[in-house]
């Protein structure tokens, strides 16, 4: 039942996709011209309407006129996108950069800013850095605050009690004075994809983000899996080699130490080339420099044999590979292929996609606005809405 209720959540979802793009792309219009535009029944489009003016999606403006002699009645009345709509905004509070998102309630993203932050920065000191930008980017965009409805938080690491970048969360709140909700940033970069980008389409996918560190998002049935302890996606915290070097986590021989960014500078480095950051590896693996290829295609390969136990777990429909390693296309994609074509049930008969990310380093921040939207589309209404007037 719960399934059902998922699918039938999406193609509501998809039916109002389908309305707002058509107000969007040709402006006001009749019930009756929407219902020919976008091919719904009259019942379904009604429905779809009455819903979206609830929200504050659209509204009613005007009558239409079309110039042609009417019979009786009142002229049709016109739908079109709400101008004044509620915001929403999301933050992604990354280890060394902070993204903003800004949504207005039609789910269009309407502004986006990035800033640098100190890799030793504190959450206190990440929450006035978003505040900040959020202010900077609403100030030159000439966007209004009074509409802000929620605000999505993307945060890093297990997002169980310990984890005291819950304070920027709470920070933001208190500035703002309206909802947070927060999420591993991984995890949010799933939930975008499988809203906006590459996994749109799936409702079984895995995610994971290869950059400075290695996480991921896995979302079964359509639904984002958190797990019990707020840990689901740590893939960069998987073991490869339990003799190996002491990670920050407190395991040993993790993931995201053996193929993060940082580890890949210390082996290219040994191999004799010098590189000072994640553009110049990247440079000079698409520049095809034999040392450097050599170490992101092995990295690769062990990527790809972590991804291929996953796949064998939750057999997903889709694979999605996001982060600053995806830019290089074939070169990491194709081992990635390769080892889990290999090594994850290879006898079993099945389709799965393997596929770059869709939506860049914006990712995390436009997941935290769809982590607001659809806490809004599950909350029950109001039954006292007029109490307070």
């Amino acid at each position: 039942m719960e399934r059902r209720a998922d699918a039938l959540q999406r193609l509501r979802q998809a039916h109002e996709e389908v309305v707002l793009a058509a107000l969007r792309s040709e402006g006001p219009m009749s019930r009756t011209k929407l219902t020919a535009r976008t091919g719904l029944s009259r019942t379904t489009l009604f429905a779809i309407i009455s819903e979206l003016m609830a929200r504050g999606a659209v509204i009613e403006s005007g009558t239409e006129d079309d110039g042609r002699p009417r019979g009786r009645g009142r002229p049709a009345t016109r739908v079109s996108l709400n101008p004044d709509a509620g915001l929403l905004i999301g933050v992604d509070l990354g280890r060394r950069r902070i993204r903003v998102a800004i949504a207005n309630v039609a789910r269009q993203v309407i502004a986006t800013a990035v800033d640098d932050s100190a890799p030793d920065a504190d959450e206190a000191e990440q929450a006035e850095l978003a505040v900040a930008l959020i202010h900077k980017l609403c100030a030159d965009r000439h966007i209004g605050l009074r509409a802000l409805e929620a605000i999505g938080v993307g945060l890093v690491g297990a997002m169980d009690a310990s984890n005291r970048r819950w304070r920027a969360a709470e920070r933001l709140a208190a500035a703002f004075d309206t909802r947070v909700e927060a999420d591993n940033n991984a995890r949010l970069a799933a939930l975008a994809e499988q809203t906006w980008g590459s996994a749109r389409s799936a409702e079984d996918v895995v995610y994971v983000r290869w950059s400075v560190g290695v996480g991921g998002g896995f979302i079964s049935g359509g639904r984002l899996l958190r797990g019990a302890h707020g840990a689901s996606g740590e893939l960069g915290h998987v073991s490869v080699d339990p003799a190996g070097p002491r990670c920050h986590c407190g395991g040993r021989g993790c993931l995201e130490e053996l193929i993060g960014t940082p580890a890949l500078l210390r082996a290219v480095a040994a191999r004799g080339v010098r590189l000072t950051g994640t553009d110049d590896l990247l440079e000079a693996a698409q520049a095809r420099t034999p040392a450097v290829t050599d170490v992101v295609v092995d990295a690769a390969r062990t990527l790809g044999t972590v991804l291929a136990g996953t796949v064998a777990q939750l057999d997903p429909e889709r694979v999605v590979v996001g982060g600053d390693l995806a830019q290089l296309g074939g070169l990491v994609l194709d081992p990635i292929r390769s080892a889990i074509g290999g090594l994850a049930l290879p006898g079993t008969a099945r389709t799965l996609d393997i596929v770059p990310a869709d939506l860049g380093p914006a990712a995390s921040a436009m997941g935290a606005i769809a982590l607001v939207l659809r806490d809004q589309e599950r909350r029950p209404p109001d039954p006292n809405p007029a109490d307070d007037l």
